[in-house]
């Protein structure tokens, strides 16, 4: 195991975003139409045209996210690109690896992350919750900063990004609070997110309940590929363990610095970031250093990673 492809979550959209693919590749144009056809709206014009404000709310954001890193890994394949010996996504993105690892086809998957958009968003009323990134924060301290954050709210754990990087998610005034107490125990920065909700926290359970609901409806395939979950950072082999996973995610803290360094461990050492934006690019580096970390976003993009892992190979 030598290659990884990963694929990133909400906060990576941007206005443009695949749009280059677009222009250049008929495969793409396939993904875009397609996500279109089934939404019964133009996401690729919110995609290539915003306005932002409306690309960044959850329920357009999910699906923009998972129609663009669709389209480029249809790309990528489609120039001759490696087939990874596994694949992993961030939160949301977990949705566009399963699609990459056959357990999902792509039709399934919008509605699944457009329901689930639509879900979160309604979950808590807006202006009540959000996520905090805590940077630099001793390991040691972060029971000290979650215990003067719970004296406001709800506030948890939601994202083990990379060695001094956490998010938290809860509700504002807890997070405020929790923010507080962590410059007060030396972390470097606290950075509130432009995010709609409380995500991957207690405060979705009710919109995980329903979302259960929706993935019961729905055929999850044996996955032709080994994926990594967020909720376990461990590998799913079989329908029943990612459906459970699934249902899990929405009020489960991601591990994606444990997941990648599984990968590693299993010999990993090229990871392709397949969708908008280099966020997993820049944790990998922070996780392990020594990685050899590429991207595909647009045509410079693929062309460099191709290159690479050509020359790789020879």
């Amino acid at each position: 195991m030598t290659l990884a492809c990963v694929f990133p979550g909400q906060g990576s959209q941007y206005v443009g975003m695949g749009k280059d693919l677009y222009e250049r590749y008929k495969v793409a144009r396939e993904v875009f139409a397609e996500a279109d056809a089934i939404l019964g709206f133009p996401l690729s014009r919110l995609c290539f045209e915003g306005p932002a404000s409306l690309l960044s709310q959850t329920m357009n954001t999910q699906p923009a996210v998972l129609t663009v890193s669709v389209a480029c890994w249809q790309v990528y394949l489609n120039q001759g690109g490696r087939k990874p010996s596994a694949v992993a996504g961030h939160s949301l993105g977990e949705f566009s690896a399963l699609v990459a690892a056959g357990a999902l086809d792509f039709p399934t998957a919008l509605r699944l992350v457009r329901r689930r958009g639509e879900l979160m968003q309604e979950a808590v009323p807006l202006g009540e919750g959000g996520m905090l990134a805590l940077l630099g924060l001793p390991a040691e301290k972060l029971e000290r900063v979650l215990e003067a954050g719970k004296k406001a709210g709800v506030v948890e754990v939601a994202n083990y990004n990379c060695p001094g990087q956490i998010v938290l998610s809860g509700h504002i005034s807890a997070l405020e609070a929790a923010a507080q107490a962590a410059r007060a125990e030396g972390a470097k920065k606290t950075v509130l997110l432009a995010v709609s909700g409380p995500f991957h926290s207690s405060l979705m359970r009710r919109a995980a309940e329903l979302f259960a609901q929706e993935l019961e409806q729905v055929t999850i395939k044996k996955p032709v590929l080994p994926v990594v979950l967020n909720c376990t950072a461990d590998y799913a082999y079989r329908a029943s363990e990612i459906k459970k996973a699934l249902m899990r995610q929405m009020t489960s803290p991601v591990r994606w610095e444990e997941s990648v360094r599984r990968l590693v461990k299993d010999g990993v050492k090229t990871f392709v970031e397949i969708g908008p934006g280099k966020v997993l690019t820049g944790l990998i580096r922070r996780i392990h250093a020594s990685a050899t970390c590429l991207n595909v976003e647009d045509e410079a993009s693929l062309r460099h990673t191709l290159r690479v892992l050509t020359e790789g190979e020879g």
